[in-house]
């Protein structure tokens, strides 16, 4: 009996040690489909921010710094990359400014490398022969033209007429400007650009066109006719379907509520499409769209949490731009109350503002996924035009005075190697995380810096532009492909990686704005070296962003695209090849028509306004949505039509086919969401406050 019983007591722990094994086994097994599950969610879910770079797309760029260290291919032909003929390039034959050698792969590795690049050229030139359907060609549809009483009217030139003050609730007349001094942002220099462009041989005139300017070839009116039809047809899609939300879904016919701001209805659309409605001459959809702004826009209603950013470039960026448009005193009333909502965001010690604000409570912080707590420099760095125009207009300098707090905490910010870095503790003004980039996270910082000094005659903003813009020649950061194209590398950890982002494809007009306005092309000491060398660069990246557009089969662009001895300008992973209707690159072509007046960047610019309407259109008379995948064939749309598509992706193709007066760059220096404010002492529709500090 004590046998059977020792017996029994054994099978019995037995039983119970095998149930345990199978337990511990079932409870792997849930924790590896759960593992497999987030890092499905990581590698295949897109990032659908409009400005920056977050969520799990973040995530997943964080996971190479974290355990592996990115290939970077070895420079051509063997040798030291730089800039070659580039005039006046830091780097040409000065050791000290050779850009830093990529690291090589083990040796071992060398020929199953050189197997797989033959592999995977071979599979992407199979590809290229593949037959694209040519983009349908569009005739110029009839579009209503029909103006109402409270519209102001337009000459022939586009020239705002005088009105009475009864006819716009709060207008002010406009007069010619009075003993305008020379801007010291804006000179023409004829060495600087290719000769004869008509753009800096014209006589001055005495006000800025602000609608009409159209071009006086009937082929060109035709296509611009296009694109006031996109404009109509993406307007009346949002009004029918989602009136009063932030965004439309075009297929599914309803409001976007995943939008950056939230559940909140506060017609992030019509606030964003007001001024390209105005400067289309789209008077009807206009006159409904600032009576919404007037009677319906309450920001004392919101109460979730907003971008300090996003709001600024779009809502106050927008409504100031309106005001100084048309004068009526209720988009510069309804900009100033939002903006001084937001102030409450800018007390940190360093006047660095948090990222996220409570409209409803004041209260604010920053992303729970920015490195240690910071605040992100292309954020915190794109509030200047907006902030410094709205002190002059309201004659209340506090606005002023938060940015340039913030100028003089980065202006004495620890720089290495003359970079800044992405993120910036705002308690501390430390860079806490070794990341440049001119694309996602750092890109409108550098503009709104150059855009400064055209803004106002800001020298010290033109000093830090130039600056910059030093660190990333002399860091290597701009090089050639080994294929010749020029493009902006991203730097970690003092490591360059091969890739570009269509955020970055401003850049090529940025560097084309930046050498239209070279200080160094005027005084006593003339020297155009750097504005040669910026404009060839302006080019170069111009040209790039365009191969990477021609080089999908739906001729749009990744979000993203690399670089390497295999691929050139074309996106690796799958959450780098969808297209949310950016306006980057079409921006670069617009800037870039107007400084060199090169028919190349106008035909570049309707390939790409042809394969929107291909490719995007959410049937016929419908809106527009973004791309999953600019390589598929037959790409699935993402059911999103962005405010910036209205607000700048439409307006900068207008404007590519309008009249160069027309929103003139010399009178005009656009905000980052394509929002137009006025220069300062040489626009009379500057409109300053008489109480305003000089």
């Amino acid at each position: 009996m004590i046998r059977i019983s020792t017996l029994r007591t054994l099978t019995g722990r037995m039983n119970l040690r095998n149930r345990r094994t199978k337990e511990k086994y079932c409870l792997f097994v849930i924790l590896m489909s759960f593992f497999m599950i987030c890092v499905g969610m990581v590698y295949f879910l897109p990032d659908l921010r409009a400005k920056t770079t977050t969520g799990v797309h973040d995530a997943y760029q964080k996971i190479p710094e974290l355990f592996l260290a990115p290939h970077l291919p070895p420079p051509p032909h063997g040798a030291e990359l730089r800039l070659n003929g580039l005039e006046g390039y830091p780097g040409s034959g000065s050791p000290q400014h050779v850009v830093p050698r990529p690291m090589l792969p083990p040796r071992g590795r060398d020929e199953d490398r050189e197997k797989l690049y033959a592999k995977i050229r071979q599979d992407l030139e199979q590809e290229d022969q593949r037959v694209l359907a040519k983009p349908r060609i569009f005739d110029g549809p009839s579009t209503s033209t029909t103006t109402t009483t409270k519209i102001p009217q337009v000459d022939g030139r586009g020239h705002l007429q005088r009105m009475s003050p009864s006819s716009v609730s709060g207008s002010h007349h406009i007069s010619s400007p009075r003993n305008v001094h020379p801007h010291p942002a804006l000179h023409t220099v004829e060495h600087a650009f290719p000769a004869g462009n008509s753009y800096f041989h014209r006589s001055n005139f005495t006000k800025p066109v602000v609608f009409g300017g159209e071009d006086p070839n009937g082929a060109v009116r035709s296509k611009r006719n296009v694109i006031r039809q996109m404009m109509k047809d993406s307007w009346d899609n949002y009004v029918t379907h989602a009136w009063g939300e932030n965004e439309l879904r075009p297929l599914t016919h309803k409001g976007h509520s995943a939008s950056i701001f939230g559940p909140s209805k506060i017609g992030a659309t019509i606030v964003d499409a007001l001024d390209t409605l105005y400067i289309m001459g789209l008077h009807e959809e206009y006159q409904v769209a600032r009576d919404w702004v007037a009677k319906d826009l309450n920001f004392d209603t919101v109460r979730a949490e907003v971008s300090v950013f996003e709001t600024n470039i779009r809502f106050v960026g927008g409504l100031l731009t309106m005001f100084a448009l048309t004068g009526d005193v209720m988009y510069k009333d309804k900009a100033y109350h939002l903006a001084k909502k937001l102030l409450p965001a800018f007390e940190t010690p360093t006047g660095i503002p948090m990222a996220l604000i409570s409209l409803g409570s004041g209260a604010s912080k920053n992303y729970g996924w920015a490195s240690s707590g910071s605040s992100i420099l292309s954020e915190f760095g794109t509030l200047h035009l907006e902030f410094l125009y709205l002190s002059d207009i309201t004659g209340d300098p506090i606005f002023k005075e938060k940015v340039f707090k913030i100028r003089e905490t980065m202006k004495q910010i620890e720089k290495p190697k003359g970079l800044y870095f992405n993120y910036v503790h705002p308690r501390m003004a430390k860079f806490t995380q070794n990341h440049v980039s001119m694309g996602a996270l750092g890109d409108s910082f550098y503009e709104y810096l150059l855009k400064a000094y055209v803004q106002a005659g800001d020298i010290e903003a033109r000093e830090m532009y130039d600056a910059a813009m030093e660190a990333f020649e002399k860091n290597g950061l701009i090089r050639y492909s080994k294929g010749g194209l020029l493009y902006i590398a991203e730097m970690r950890y003092d490591r360059i990686e091969s890739k570009m982002d269509h955020l970055a494809c401003f850049a090529g007009g940025l560097f084309a704005l930046g050498a239209h306005t070279d200080p160094n092309l005027v005084g006593p000491e003339k020297n155009s070296a750097r504005a040669n060398r910026h404009m060839k660069i302006a080019e170069g990246i111009t040209n790039t962003c365009h191969e990477s557009y021609i080089r999908t089969q739906t001729r749009l662009g990744p979000e993203s695209f690399r670089f390497s001895d295999a691929i050139e300008a074309r996106a690796q992973r799958p959450n780098e090849k969808y297209y949310i209707l950016r306006p980057e690159v079409i921006e670069s072509y617009f800037i870039m028509w107007r400084l060199t007046g090169d028919q190349k960047y106008r035909d570049w610019g309707w390939d790409s306004a042809q394969a929107i309407e291909q490719h995007c259109k959410a049937g016929p008379g419908g809106g527009y949505s973004g791309l999953r995948n600019v390589y598929s064939k037959d790409p699935q749309q993402d059911d999103v039509q962005q405010s910036f598509f209205l607000a700048e992706t439409l307006k900068y193709l207008y404007l590519l086919f309008s009249s160069n007066d027309l929103i003139d760059l010399d009178y005009w220096v656009f905000n980052t969401e394509a929002h137009p404010l006025p220069v300062k002492g040489l626009n009379p529709y500057y409109r300053p406050s008489p109480n305003a500090s000089s």
